[in-house]
């Protein structure tokens, strides 16, 4: 079912790609198939950016709440759930992409993993449309092997996971050890981002590089370009 469902549509659409490419080039592919599944998931996408921006207009409030019941959680979640219901907003809202997203990112690990390195464009999955191109070139842009590490992709990533969430956070009101967390999470993905994706084939982490790239562009097309005021 997932390879009905997920691994077989995405590994055609990138074969598909990939012969429309100029130069039949795989890494424009992988950005190509990058843009269309944010474009998918652009809707939720959009949901969970004004949500979690939401959150952070009511953190006092969160913070307010978390301080007077402290010791007593059993009244805690219902007083914040009664603010949520108020202010109208989903706190789960936000890990929904994510969560969505997910199956996408696996099957495109095993395209990746299996259709590069073993299938090799030869593709007994190819529906009768899509053209078999024969052997792949996994040499993007002329010089960057996608079936390998590559460590200079996955440390841009990470420099694109840290500028999405400093963008998304600005000026954060958390305060104590609500704010001292927010901190943390923003330094530690990014190197979990460098970590992980430096092992793994860079055409996922060049998925993942540009799938950030286009979320931090949503995220500038949902909450606004701020010009800052001339000094």
């Amino acid at each position: 079912m997932f390879t009905t469902i997920f691994y077989q549509p995405i590994y055609n659409l990138l074969i598909f790609l990939y012969n429309l490419a100029p130069g039949h080039d795989l890494g424009v592919a992988i950005i190509l198939i990058t843009l269309i599944i944010r474009l998918i998931l652009y809707p939720f996408s959009k949901k969970a950016i004004k949500s979690q921006k939401e959150l952070q207009t009511i953190q006092p409030e969160i913070e307010k709440i978390k301080e007077k019941y402290k010791d007593d959680k059993e009244k805690m979640a219902p007083e914040l759930m009664a603010l949520y219901k108020e202010r109208k907003i989903n706190p789960f809202s936000s890990c929904l992409p994510t969560l969505i997203q997910l199956p996408f990112l696996i099957a495109l690990y095993q395209v990746f993993l299996n259709g590069l390195t073993k299938d090799n464009g030869k593709g007994d999955l190819l529906y009768s449309f899509v053209q078999n191109p024969g052997q792949l070139n996994i040499i993007a842009f002329g010089f960057i092997n996608l079936a390998s590490k590559n460590w200079i992709i996955a440390i841009l990533a990470g420099a694109a996971q840290f500028w999405q969430s400093k963008m998304l956070m600005g000026k954060s009101q958390q305060t104590g050890m609500s704010k001292i967390m927010t901190n943390q999470m923003i330094y530690f993905m990014p190197i979990f981002t460098i970590v992980i994706g430096g092992n793994l084939p860079a055409g996922l982490t060049l998925y993942w590089l540009f799938t950030t790239l286009f979320s931090i562009l949503q995220q500038y097309m949902v909450l606004g370009f701020k010009k800052k005021p001339l000094s």
